[in-house]
């Protein structure tokens, strides 16, 4: 075993379990908006590109592609008038990927329709439920920190 590598079984059998959890919630998650205009896909994209835009590498690194496939993804976004290519001001070699303003109305007209859906599905629970999901919020902050890191 890797030293680094945690040995304890529960820890082990909690990180499977999250990370199920995780996956399955990022399916139903991605079928919120199943009968919106974009898929899930270039919504993630979409959202990556909300404040100064990013470099076509990270866009491949966080949807976990090669940058040809996000260059794919790219070139559909701006023939739809949803995002552009422009040079990165801090590196002329490369190209940073901006939100056009019918991109950014589109990443906001579906994150509303997302939440209604959630709002929905959270209404079901009960009150104690939500106050731990509430409550549980700050610890996904603090795993995406850990992996960001």
């Amino acid at each position: 075993m890797n030293p680094s590598e945690p040995s304890d079984a529960g820890l082990i059998a909690l990180a499977q379990d999250f990370r199920e959890a995780l996956r399955l919630t990022i399916y139903l998650v991605r079928r919120l908006d199943a009968d919106g205009e974009l898929s899930a896909a270039q919504l993630s994209t979409l959202k990556m590109l909300l404040d100064d835009g990013v470099r076509v590498g990270e866009i491949a690194r966080n949807l976990g592609v090669k940058v040809p496939s996000a260059t794919e993804q790219i070139i559909k976004l701006e023939r739809a008038g949803l995002a552009r290519r422009d040079a990165d001001p801090d590196d002329s070699r490369a190209v940073r990927v901006t939100l056009t303003g019918e991109g950014r109305t589109a990443v906001e007209h579906a994150n509303a329709r997302r939440n209604a859906v959630m709002a929905g599905i959270l209404a079901s629970l009960s009150d104690g439920d939500r106050a731990a999901l509430d409550a549980a919020l700050p610890v996904f902050g603090k795993i995406n920190a850990a992996l960001h890191a």
